[in-house]
């Protein structure tokens, strides 16, 4: 059964650089799978850079939607897994299912989570899961984003009721969850 790493926290707190060092300190492969698509030249730069800033020895998978069964595809590689982010996996499953309503969102996204815990507790890899903490904002002016953070909530909640151990960051800190539960 895989670990599970779940690493939260809001925009720009160091979540993806935090996940990248704690693979460093693992060493052996690496596969970083990342969610992001380029819909616009900003979000291109974006992604070109955090290529960039990759160690060459790890490999990357793009996959917007559909992790686990990309992952499986390769034979369930062993080493690290590093998946950033959930929160534009939830976001592109909302968007490509928003015409069809409420529950069939919920049933697209409740089935990726589903996917992926199975695939984590199926190999023996460790996984970084990177997502944002988008519930401790300003609630969101429109039902769309609303729906969202809830989407992504739930999602996060479920992610750490499995996680081995869990982080908040903060300002480039990690907060132990798990410890700080434990206490």
């Amino acid at each position: 059964m895989g670990e599970l790493i779940l690493i939260l926290g809001g925009a720009r707190s160091g979540k993806s650089a935090h996940a990248e060092q704690l693979a460093r300190r693992r060493g052996g492969e690496v596969l970083f799978v990342a969610t992001a698509t380029a819909g616009d030249d900003e979000m291109a730069r974006r992604i070109a850079a955090h290529r960039a800033d990759r160690p060459a020895g790890w490999r990357t998978l793009e996959a917007p939607s559909g992790v686990a069964e990309v992952v499986a595809a390769l034979n369930d590689p062993s080493g690290t897994i590093i998946l950033d982010c959930v929160t534009l996996l939830v976001s592109n499953l909302l968007l490509a299912h928003e015409a069809a309503g409420g529950t069939a969102i919920e049933r697209a996204i409740d089935a990726e989570i589903d996917a992926l815990l199975d695939r984590i507790g199926s190999n023996a890899a460790t996984w970084i899961v990177v997502s944002n903490e988008v519930g401790m904002g300003l609630v969101p002016p429109y039902p769309l984003g609303r729906a969202y953070r809830d989407l992504l909530g739930r999602a996060n909640a479920r992610l750490a009721a499995r996680a081995d151990r869990a982080y908040l960051l903060v300002a480039g800190l990690p907060l132990d969850l798990k410890r700080l539960m434990a206490e």
